[in-house]
């Protein structure tokens, strides 16, 4: 049976078996019809032959194009063929009335609802009035019963079947939907380990080794200066001194090449206005507030990809057309506040893990790593805002 004009979908096995059972019964139907014709008393066995085997081969031509199946027009132009030469089979025979049910399927899977149920109709009107043709003009309840209910049965069939189909396609885009979504989630999961190692061996590079290295030079510095020019273990002092020198720029090295790659050529103002300007779809601008301070290497990651997340949400939910990123410095604390003029959800719904709030986690998550407090106001039509206080780290006097 051909798909439906309005989903051009691929066949499941059960519309496989489907449209097997109704090309089986529409073919067998006229058998039957032509079986009786030449084995019965009718008149017109010859003509009746001849129409069955034109409905036969249309019918057969019209299920292999696939002109009937991608285009509207072309199937309903099929139908009204099949439905001219069955009119002429109900004039020869009264047995061409058991087609009417397998048109009504074909009737409701090629054409819109809105013309398939007025063909149905036609078509039981058809069938009733080639019955009364051949019964010689007796009414009795069967003839109108029988191609009413068949129609009947053939609408609630296929209302039913696209209902629980629909119902099954929800259900499969949702179920791929939680799959792509807990790739994601690992994937940033892998990604925050990795990062906070890399942010964590740094840190220990740094106070440790690097501290370590640059006491050394400074203590060889002043041996070297109290040290007599001509003692014999002042070119071994000089000798130690340049190898820690070389070691604590070979540290460095290693501090800066594990720095995040968006931090390592600028400060953090610069890498949110570099993210901003390499946004695509919304415009995105970027204001900074107050007085810019450098802050230490986990709060500048962790509002970046806060940053890069929310953003990420904005171009795949949202459907916006503006967005801004604000950075705020104050005395005690740092702010991100990231505002788009989307389709907004509902945040409720995000924090109890429906639709649309997959990212937030990962966001609230890293700003609370760091004893910040993570918000965001939103309702449906009406935008979203995300915002990440951060309180700064005390300086030692």
């Amino acid at each position: 049976m051909p798909a439906a004009p309005e989903s051009r979908r691929s066949l499941t096995p059960v519309s496989r078996v489907l449209r097997l059972c109704l090309h089986a019964l529409f073919l067998g139907l006229l058998a039957l019809a032509a079986g009786r014709a030449v084995t019965g008393p009718e008149p017109h066995a010859g003509w009746t032959v001849a129409v069955c085997a034109l409905l036969a081969a249309g019918y057969l031509a019209g299920a292999l194009a696939p002109a009937v199946r991608n285009s509207p027009r072309a199937g309903a132009l099929w139908l009204a063929g099949l439905g001219a030469a069955w009119a002429a089979l109900l004039v020869l025979s009264p047995d061409g009335l058991w087609l009417a049910f397998p048109l009504y399927f074909l009737e409701l899977h090629l054409l819109r609802l809105r013309w398939a149920i007025p063909a149905a109709l036609v078509t039981a009107a058809a069938a009733i009035g080639g019955f009364l043709g051949h019964s010689g003009g007796a009414v009795t309840p069967g003839p109108f019963l029988g191609p009413l209910l068949g129609g009947a049965v053939a609408v609630a069939t296929v209302l039913g079947y696209e209902a629980l189909y629909r119902e099954s396609e929800r259900r499969r885009e949702l179920i791929e939907e939680l799959i792509t979504t807990r790739a994601e989630l690992a994937a940033a999961e892998r990604d925050a380990g990795i990062l906070a190692e890399r942010e964590r061996l740094a840190r220990e590079i740094h106070d440790t080794l690097a501290q370590g290295l640059s006491s050394i030079q400074l203590l060889l510095r002043a041996a070297e200066r109290t040290l007599p020019q001509e003692a014999p273990a002042l070119p071994h002092i000089a000798r130690a001194r340049r190898a820690a020198q070389e070691n604590l720029a070979e540290a460095r090295r290693f501090v800066r090449a594990l720095t995040p790659p968006d931090l390592e050529h600028g400060s953090l103002p610069a890498a949110l206005e570099r993210l901003c300007s390499a946004v695509r779809g919304p415009r995105v601008r970027f204001s900074l507030s107050g007085t810019a301070r450098v802050l230490p290497t986990p709060y500048e990651v962790a509002l970046l990809r806060i940053a890069q997340s929310a953003l990420a949400n904005v171009g795949r939910h949202a459907a916006a057309e503006r967005a801004e990123i604000t950075l705020t410095f104050m005395d005690a604390s740092v702010t991100l506040d990231i505002v788009d003029d989307g389709t907004g959800f509902d945040p409720g719904a995000a924090r109890a893990g429906g639709e649309g709030g997959f990212g937030l986690p990962a966001m609230r998550s890293r700003a609370e790593s760091l004893g910040g407090l993570f918000t965001v106001e939103s309702a449906p039509g009406q935008g979203t805002a995300v915002a990440v206080t951060l309180p700064l780290p005390v300086e030692a006097p």
